[in-house]
């Protein structure tokens, strides 16, 4: 799994949408297109406005990328913000085959209540910040799993809707000549 590192990366995959929300979190998702070649296309070269371009090129954009974004506004310790990113990761590898071909950033958006967890990294936070990232990237998951057998199921279920009958007169009628009604 890659980890962004530039501000771009993480504006470009933010700008993309949201594919799943917790109370505390948000995971935004940018799919990358795996085929691009950079001789045929000279948006994806250096200095692209293409935010494809961010993410390299070949087996690089076939992987999961992922950023975790934690403002001081809801996490104020450092080591809070550290704990929250660590668990991100960690949580993410479980979940790694699903986020491949795309870019993420995981979001914190409201913080966590510091009279509940008074400690800046407490074994309660932890679990909390760890139930919770597991509910986002599962839900992430489904999300993503039902999309891939959409788009790959209208193809079978167009052969998968004509009853037997049809296909049979279907095909009695291509072994018929036009005009002569008689088999050829």
């Amino acid at each position: 799994m890659q980890r962004l590192k530039t501000r771009p990366q993480f504006q470009a995959t933010m700008s993309a949408g949201t594919i799943a929300r917790t109370p505390h979190f948000a995971l935004h998702r940018m799919v990358l297109s795996a085929g691009v070649d950079m001789a045929a296309n000279p948006d994806t070269g250096p200095g692209s406005q293409d935010p494809q371009a961010l993410f390299g090129i070949g087996a690089e954009r076939e992987q999961a990328w992922l950023g975790a974004m934690v403002p001081k506004r809801w996490a104020k310790h450092s080591v809070t913000r550290h704990t929250i990113k660590r668990q991100a990761y960690a949580v993410a590898q479980d979940h790694e085959t699903a986020l491949h071909g795309a870019s993420h950033v995981v979001r914190l958006r409201s913080g966590f209540d510091r009279k509940q967890f008074v400690s800046a990294s407490s074994d309660a936070l932890k679990a909390a910040v760890r139930t919770e990232l597991q509910q986002l990237f599962g839900s992430a998951s489904r999300r993503i799993a039902r999309a891939k057998a959409e788009v790959d199921t209208p193809a079978d279920a167009d052969k998968k809707s004509v009853p037997a009958q049809d296909i049979k007169a279907q095909e009695a009628s291509t072994l018929i000549a036009p005009g002569t009604g008689v088999a050829s």
